[in-house]
C-alpha cells in the first residue's frame, strides 16, 4: 500500500526589482480610507520642518491592507524576537514623539548673586 503524496504547496510569485526603480525613505506616513479603498502616503519629514513631501502612495483594497497588516504584524514580532523589543514613546501621540519641533539645549540655570555687603 502506498502513502498518497500530498500535493506540492503552490509557490508565492517571484517579485521582480525592476532596476530603475527608485527606493524611498519614508518616517510618516499618512493612512485614509474609502468604502473600497486604503490609502497609504508616504512622507520624508526633516527635523524642524513642518512641511513633508509625499514620495509614494499606495492604494489597496481592505483586505489587501489587512493581509498586510498581518504580514507586518508577524515581521515586527519576528524581528523583536532577534533583535529586542521595539519601544515606543510613551508621549501622548507618536506623530508628538517623532515630529515635535526641533528644540535647542536646556536654558543654564540661573547664576547665584554676590552677596550684598
Amino acid at each position: 500500500m502506498t502513502t498518497p503524496q500530498t500535493p506540492p504547496k503552490p509557490a508565492g510569485p517571484t517579485l521582480v526589482l525592476p532596476p530603475d526603480l527608485e527606493l524611498v525613505y519614508a518616517n510618516l506616513a499618512r493612512i485614509a480610507h474609502s468604502p473600497s479603498d486604503i490609502v497609504f502616503d508616504f512622507a520624508h519629514l526633516l527635523p524642524g520642518e513642518t512641511n513633508a513631501k509625499i514620495r509614494s502612495r499606495v492604494v489597496m483594497t481592505p483586505l489587501s491592507a489587512k493581509l498586510l497588516l498581518r504580514a507586518l504584524t508577524e515581521n515586527i514580532a519576528r524581528y523583536e524576537a532577534a533583535f529586542g523589543e521595539i519601544n515606543l514613546p510613551s508621549n501622548p501621540s507618536l506623530a508628538d514623539s517623532l515630529f515635535r519641533p526641533l528644540q535647542g539645549p536646556p536654558p543654564e540655570p540661573p547664576k547665584p548673586e554676590p552677596p550684598k555687603e
